[in-house]
């Protein structure tokens, strides 16, 4: 069964940083590309960033405040977002998403979905 399972907290303050995890299991980890999208209230969900099985990341156009940053480690099985400076337009839920190969920033495209974490940017 291929899962993505999401762990971090989710709360922070003003200008503080977050990292979230992601870590697959029942799947070919190392050949799939790791997605990260996030969607405030009231928005349409957005990609924030992309990285693939080489390691190679892509950075989205998209509201977010913050600085954010995607890595992963395939000895583990767990890719990563890492957000700094966030601020409080930075709230919403984030989720994590896997396909094969190649990076998309459509969301549909992706099949398989981590259960998304609420982040909430406090002052």
């Amino acid at each position: 069964q291929l899962q993505l399972v999401q762990s971090g907290v989710g709360l922070v303050q003003s200008w503080g940083s977050l990292r979230l995890s992601c870590a697959g299991s029942g799947f070919t980890f190392d050949t799939y590309s790791i997605a990260w999208f996030r969607q405030a209230p009231g928005k349409d969900r957005e990609g924030v960033s992309c990285i693939r099985s080489d390691g190679s990341a892509i950075d989205y156009n998209h509201s977010g405040q913050g600085e954010f940053t995607v890595s992963r480690d395939i000895a583990k099985n767990t890719a990563y977002l890492k957000m700094d400076s966030l601020k409080s337009e930075d709230k919403g839920v984030d989720n994590c998403a896997a396909r094969p190969k190649f990076c998309t920033t459509r969301y549909t495209n992706y099949n398989r979905w981590g259960q998304g974490t609420q982040a909430t940017v406090s002052s």
